[in-house]
Parts: C-alpha cells; structure tokens; sequence
C-alpha cells in the first residue's frame, strides 16, 4: 500500500466532525482512526436479485462487487469495528437471497472484530444469525451513527446516498460524495448498484440550511473537497 508520510493512505482525505478527525476514503467508507471505527452506509446488498424477481435484469454481480470493495477498505485500515449505518440489504428478504459463499465472505469480513448492523428503511428487521449485533444507533462521546438524518450537531448517517454535479471543461459530471459542514456528515451509498440524490435536493437544503457545507467528492484516484455552492 502506498501512503503518505503521514501513514495515511493518498485515497483518504481529512474531515472534521464536531471537533473529532475521521478520514473520509475514496471507497465511500469513513474511518475514525481514534477509534479503529470504520463506516459504511447503505450496502444495498442483493439489489441486483431484486431487480430480476421485477423482471429488470441486471448482471447478478453487485453483492460480490460490493463486498470485495468492503473486503478491501477493511484490509486497508484493519479496524476493530465496523458499523455497517442501514439499508445494508435492499429489501426485507435480500439477506435470505445471499449465496453460500457470499455469507462466508461476510463471516469472513467479520472475523476478529466487532460488527454493528444499524437498521435502516429497506432492512428495519434484520435476522439475527448475520453475525455481529444489530442497533436502531450508536452514540460515541459527542458523535451519533444512524440511517436517516435528522440535522443534529455531531451526526454521522446516510439514506440520502448524496452525490455532487461539477462543470469541468464544459461538461458536467456526477460522483458520489461525503456531504458535510463540520458538525454533520450524510455518507455516500458504498454498495454497486445504489443511486445518488443531487446535494442541491431539498432534503439537504433542510439537513444543512444553506449552501455552506463541503461536497467531498469521490474521484478517479482522490478526493476532490468542493463547495456546495459551486455544484450544480
């Protein structure tokens, strides 16, 4: 792994939260290194087999896809925990359509760490033979996790699978992003196939109040720290 002086890895950016340093990695996945927390939100595991029970076809490889993406930020940060904040699994029944070998690879993820699946809208009744412990949220000191946002001073959530819209040499451009002002942070969606909702939506307008928070903006090979003002 190729890193900085500073031992940190050149694909993670800094991010203030209510006075407490998380790193914010070009994965989608937050870490707070004090901690040896990592963060990731809204997996949307087995999204692709939901799909196909609709009679949309989709190639059936996002839950790999996703979990060797997560396989990989684990490697990278080897934390003691893991919280996973909601929507991990698309529907009610996705975790009951996971292969074999997908549900080893979780076990295996799981292995010789803690491991905190938070509820979310899509999976607000999660079994209990996944592994690890399931919570409606989770308060550290000053920080909460959860899914859905509510605006509070020291909050770490996700749902709105935020994405940012650039103009760079005359055309636009979306990618996802950690939306933030320093006492909030909404996590990009980590999982393959989920979507993205524009941070100039309404529902960040109520998150954030104005346009005063920063797009950290996942990129080819870093982030990119943009004003919200400056998206479109």
């Amino acid at each position: 792994m190729t890193e900085t002086a500073s031992h940190r890895p050149i694909e993670s950016l800094s991010l203030q939260l209510n006075g407490v340093e998380m790193l914010a990695d070009l994965s989608g996945a937050l870490y707070w290194e004090a901690e040896r927390l990592l963060i990731v939100s809204d997996l949307h595991l087995e999204k692709g087999s939901s799909f196909a029970m609709r009679g949309v076809l989709l190639p059936p490889y996002d839950t790999v896809a996703t979990l060797g993406r997560l396989g990989a930020v684990i490697a990278r940060y080897d934390p003691r925990t893991v919280i996973a904040l909601g929507d991990s699994f698309h529907d009610r029944d996705a975790h009951g359509r996971l292969s074999d070998g997908n549900r080893d690879i979780i076990a295996a993820l799981q292995a010789r760490r803690d491991w905190i699946w938070i509820s979310g809208n899509h999976d607000p009744a999660l079994p209990s033979d996944l592994g690890g412990v399931v919570a409606s949220e989770v308060a550290i000191g000053t920080i909460v996790l959860r899914h859905e946002p509510t605006g509070a001073a020291g909050e770490i959530a996700g749902h709105l699978h935020p994405k940012a819209r650039v103009l760079t040499r005359g055309r636009g451009i979306e990618r996802r992003c950690f939306a933030s002002d320093g006492e909030r942070v909404v996590m990009p969606a980590f999982g393959a196939y989920a979507g993205g909702l524009n941070i100039r939506d309404s529902a960040f307008a109520r998150l954030f109040h104005s346009l005063d928070f920063i797009a950290h903006v996942l990129g080819d090979h870093r982030l990119h720290a943009i004003a919200a003002s400056r998206c479109c």
